[in-house]
């Protein structure tokens, strides 16, 4: 082969390699938002996927928009600065079946145990329903085999524990305009009582005991909950640090007649401002639930502006001067949770 037909090869190669690279570029920046499409018009047709195909890490958000559908998955994320962007919380839907009893038969802990399992940090959830169905579709008591238990087996009910989204140790989860949804407890389990910062907005939660539970600081604002079943909606822990807080504001409580607001066991401190209760609600103030554990920082439950349909009662009256610094009802806000630690409002 000729010199000049050698360099005329390496030089047509060169081009099509740089050509490639030019296409890659182009294709990472006209694809900064991935889309997932049950119907294969995106760039995925699973969630999951779309997560996988991600980086560990980034600097800026990475966004998945989700198309409308019902994506029966269960969702891991481990990755951070992931957003997870339905089109509209009624017809983007993640849906599983899982009962948290069965779960632990043969597994140590809770991952896995939820539809929306985290342990990444800086997760945004937009315009999604997030629904464990396991209490809803499950009417029947089940006998499993379960290795954790003594005797092997174990009765599973549609009572207990169904998680739709649990985080391990994530910090800074921030869930917009979602349904997460739930027959029975512990529907909302933020978890982290070492830097925990988790704010929910204009979200609607469903589920049984202690549905609402996060631990560390949490602010939800015009967000609706509703019972239906068990001795409480919210609960919280905040027993590794005094100035962990759930704050409450704008919201509604509704629910089975008889529904209880809430409880704990461990050092909590609640703040409900401007929240309305429906007829339904119990007459019973939030409460501790009779423990071994100590409770360092006394009871920490604080009310203003507060009112129930049909008529209000003692216990919700305003006592928001009592709370430590005695904070104004129009300071109390995210900024005011979290400080200078986190913004979850900025854009």
């Amino acid at each position: 082969m000729s010199l000049r037909r050698r360099l005329y090869q390496v030089i047509s190669v060169a081009g099509i390699l740089l050509a490639t690279s030019s296409f890659a570029q182009k294709t990472v920046v006209n694809t900064s938002v991935i889309i997932v499409d049950l119907n294969g018009s995106g760039n995925f047709t699973s969630i999951q996927s779309a997560i996988n195909s991600l980086p560990d890490s980034s600097a800026m958000p990475r966004t998945i928009h989700i198309k409308p559908g019902r994506y029966y998955e269960k969702i891991f994320i481990t990755k951070h600065n992931i957003v997870l962007e339905g089109e509209d919380r009624e017809t983007t839907k993640i849906i599983q079946n899982i009962a948290r009893d069965e779960w632990r038969c043969d597994h140590k802990d809770d991952w896995g145990v939820a539809t929306l399992n985290l342990s990444g940090n800086d997760i945004t959830l937009k315009n999604l329903t997030i629904a464990n169905d396991y209490g809803f579709t499950q009417k029947e008591a089940r006998t499993v085999s379960c290795a954790s238990d003594s005797s092997g087996k174990k009765v599973i009910t549609n009572s207990g524990h169904q998680m739709a989204l649990r985080s391990m140790n994530t910090t800074r989860l921030k869930v917009i305009n979602c349904r997460l949804s739930a027959y029975a407890g512990d529907t909302v389990s933020p978890w982290n009582l070492v830097n925990g910062m988790f704010y929910f907005k204009d979200c609607v939660m469903e589920g049984g005991v202690d549905f609402y539970c996060p631990r560390g600081d949490a602010y939800a604002e015009n967000c609706t909950f509703y019972a239906n079943t068990g001795p409480a909606s919210i609960w919280h822990d905040g027993s590794t640090n005094p100035d962990y807080k759930t704050v409450l504001k704008n919201c509604k409580f509704d629910g089975y007649k008889g529904f209880k607001l809430g409880r704990y066991h461990k050092d909590a401190q609640f703040y409900l401002i401007n929240c309305s209760f429906s007829e339904a609600m119990a007459n019973e103030d939030i409460y501790l639930v009779p423990t071994n554990n100590e409770i360092k920082w006394g009871r920490r439950v604080y009310y203003f502006n507060c009112h129930r349909k049909g008529g209000d009662y003692a216990w919700h009256k305003d006592n928001l001067q009592t709370a430590q610094g005695s904070p104004e009802a129009n300071t109390i806000s995210a900024a005011w949770v979290f400080g200078n630690r986190w913004n979850p409002e900025k854009m």
